[in-house]
C-alpha cells in the first residue's frame, strides 16, 4: 500500500509500521477502527463490568 512502510529486525521479521500522514489522512475512519481494535484485543484479559454497574458509577459522579 502507498504510504505504507515496515520496519525489519535483522531477520527480516516486521517490527513497526509507519503511515505517511497523508495516508492517515486519506483513510482515517479505517485507521480509527484499526486502533479500537487494537486496543479491544489488549485488554481481553481485564475484569469486565456489567452496564448497569457502570451505569450505576456513572450516576454516583453526576456524569449520568
Amino acid at each position: 500500500m502507498k504510504g505504507v512502510s515496515f520496519i525489519t529486525d535483522e531477520n527480516d521479521k516486521k517490527k513497526a509500521v509507519v503511515i505517511d500522514l497523508k495516508t492517515i489522512e486519506k483513510y482515517d475512519e479505517q485507521i480509527e477502527d484499526l486502533f479500537d481494535i487494537v486496543i479491544a484485543e489488549s485488554r481481553k484479559g481485564e475484569p469486565s463490568s456489567s452496564w448497569g454497574d457502570v451505569k450505576k458509577r456513572l450516576k454516583r459522579k453526576g456524569k449520568l
